[in-house]
């Protein structure tokens, strides 16, 4: 199996995105950092022909996902940083973990039929607009309601950032806060 330039290219730009949002200490730059990944991954499912999975990765990943993140962090003060130290002990047990999830990985695409061409099969024949027109008909319902929880999300930071600039932090107010002033 031979690897192109823009697939290293792109698996490259992917895996900094992730690393990038493991490690940085500003959790805004980490939000961001993250959108990095899901669009590498989004350019990946691309380039391997894989247009809906890519499409829905942009649109869901990168286009709603990535930035409601990037709100909640900023209307919540969450992008604050601790000024302690960057190195703790857990993260080399955190490593080890994940240098064993992956060698489970690379063993289990070794060892299945991805890694030998001949053994599989063939993918279905499916257009996007087949696949269009069943979220547009029969998921519309599912569709509808994870868009009312993102919205939900949303409101619920804006609420909470409001509130959180109406009552700092160690003061209490005798009157209950409300839609009115």
């Amino acid at each position: 199996m031979r690897m192109t330039l823009p697939f290293l290219i792109l698996a490259i730009l992917t895996l900094a995105g992730g690393v990038a949002a493991m490690t940085l200490r500003r959790l805004v730059h980490c939000a961001l950092a993250l959108s990095v990944a899901f669009a590498g991954l989004a350019a990946l499912y691309l380039n391997l022909d894989a247009e809906f999975a890519g499409l829905a990765q942009l649109l869901v990943y990168v286009g709603a996902i990535a930035i409601l993140i990037v709100f909640a962090i900023l209307l919540t003060r969450g992008g604050d940083s601790d000024a302690e130290k960057s190195f703790s002990p857990a993260g080399i047990g955190g490593a080890v973990i994940a240098l064993a999830v992956f060698a489970v990985l690379a063993w289990a695409t070794e060892t299945s039929g991805i890694a030998h061409p001949a053994l599989v099969t063939p993918p279905p024949e499916s257009a996007m607009r087949e696949i269009g027109l069943a979220l547009m008909q029969r998921y519309v319902l599912p569709l509808e309601v994870i868009a009312l929880m993102l919205t939900a999300a949303m409101i619920g930071a804006v609420i909470l950032a409001v509130r959180e600039r109406r009552n700092p932090a160690g003061t209490e107010s005798a009157e209950r806060p409300g839609l009115g002033a």
